[in-house]
């Protein structure tokens, strides 16, 4: 019994992969719950099975793609200074965006619950750039700037790339604006 729950846990886990992927490639909005199910190769019970509707899986989904990304971006900020903390984790934040297409991107923009789950995560990324600094400004290694300042202005950019702004203003993706971003902000508080 144990090896068949593994299974299906492991096919569960394998599916929702296969449907971010699908997600993150092509976007969601213009799919059905037969043409996802036809892509993945699975029935649309199956695909009950990891949310009850198209709209629950989507929301589902980004949750999912946030999840890993804050993840893998926090496993970046292992360094010891704070301009490559700061580097890393603004950096590793456009890497884990890069893989989303601009359909995905303007999809999750229009459908309010997966723009909320976006969001939420720009003002926790927000917050932890904050950290980030003040950390940076107590040992020395920023000038004494006003960190609360610093990560407003950090934030009000992640929102104007978050709504796709900087994407219509500059031409930059999201993961390219996120590296810009690093760049521009270390350079100017550096001691």
């Amino acid at each position: 019994m144990e090896q068949r729950s593994s299974f299906a846990t492991a096919r569960r886990t394998e599916l929702f992969d296969e449907l971010l992927a699908l997600f993150l490639a092509e976007g969601f909005a213009h799919l059905t719950l037969d043409a996802i199910a036809a892509r993945l190769k699975c029935s649309k019970s199956t695909l009950y099975t990891l949310a009850g509707s198209k709209e629950q899986l989507v929301t589902s989904a980004t949750v999912h793609f946030f999840k890993r990304a804050t993840e893998r971006v926090e496993a970046t900020v292992a360094a010891s200074d704070a301009r490559e903390r700061i580097s890393a984790y603004l950096g590793a934040v456009g890497r884990e965006l890069s893989v989303a297409s601009e359909r995905f991107m303007a999809d999750l923009d229009a459908f309010a619950p997966a723009r909320q789950v976006y969001e939420r995560n720009t003002r926790i990324a927000a917050s932890r750039v904050q950290e980030l600094i003040t950390d940076g400004v107590n040992a020395g290694d920023f000038r004494r700037v006003h960190a609360a300042f610093a990560a407003d202005l950090v934030a009000a950019m992640m929102v104007r790339i978050q709504q796709g702004a900087v994407r219509a203003g500059t031409g930059l993706d999201d993961g390219s604006a996120y590296r810009e971003l690093a760049r521009i902000v270390t350079m100017g508080i550096s001691a």
